[in-house]
């Protein structure tokens, strides 16, 4: 992938926090985190696969066994602990900032982005897996567009927003990396 390494060092430099990427399921948190954390040679956990790896269960049965109240508790606790360990890039669950504990943390202690996609990416993207305890309800462009109308107004709160779409990977990365630098040098 490429990208440049003038932006990269320029982020380096200046960046003392953790970045959290935060969004709806399908919106591309993880693959972009992942690119955004190999650029920036950053640590990158997804906050999900924590929780799971705590839970010894898949976020699925978490929900199934003790609903989502509970899986946002565990949940809560998972972000709070990777942000004590510093730089690193973290993707959240869609519903993690809609805890007034995680988001208070997230918005004072890191660089947060928005991670956004148009609501038919989403829909297609969330196709792909049946993973989704959030989607099994029901019709899931319905259920998505719902929860885009709750959640968009915390979402609208991150420091950056960044514009996810079935183009080129690249192309979210470098507008990622650009905007990240842009919002560093503003501080």
């Amino acid at each position: 992938m490429a990208y440049d390494e003038e932006i990269i060092e320029q982020i380096r430099r200046r960046l003392d926090r953790p970045i959290v990427l935060i969004g709806l399921m399908g919106a591309g948190k993880t693959r972009t985190g992942r690119q955004i954390a190999q650029a920036l040679r950053l640590p990158f956990t997804d906050s999900d696969d924590e929780i799971e790896a705590a839970a010894g269960m898949s976020v699925s049965e978490i929900f199934e066994r003790f609903g989502e109240e509970y899986f946002r508790d565990g949940e809560r606790r998972v972000i709070q602990r990777l942000l004590d360990e510093g730089a690193s890039v973290i993707a959240t669950g869609g519903g993690a900032v809609m805890n007034e504990d995680t988001a208070q943390a997230i918005w004072d202690n890191t660089l947060s982005i928005w991670i956004r996609a148009e609501l038919n990416v989403m829909v297609q993207r969330t196709a792909r897996r049946d993973s989704r305890p959030l989607l099994k309800s029901g019709d899931p462009e319905k259920i998505l567009a719902e929860l885009a109308g709750k959640r968009y107004p915390v979402y609208e709160k991150a420091d950056i927003v960044v514009d996810s779409h079935n183009g080129p990977a690249e192309a979210i990365l470098n507008q990622a990396l650009e905007k990240i630098r842009n919002f560093l040098n503003d501080e």
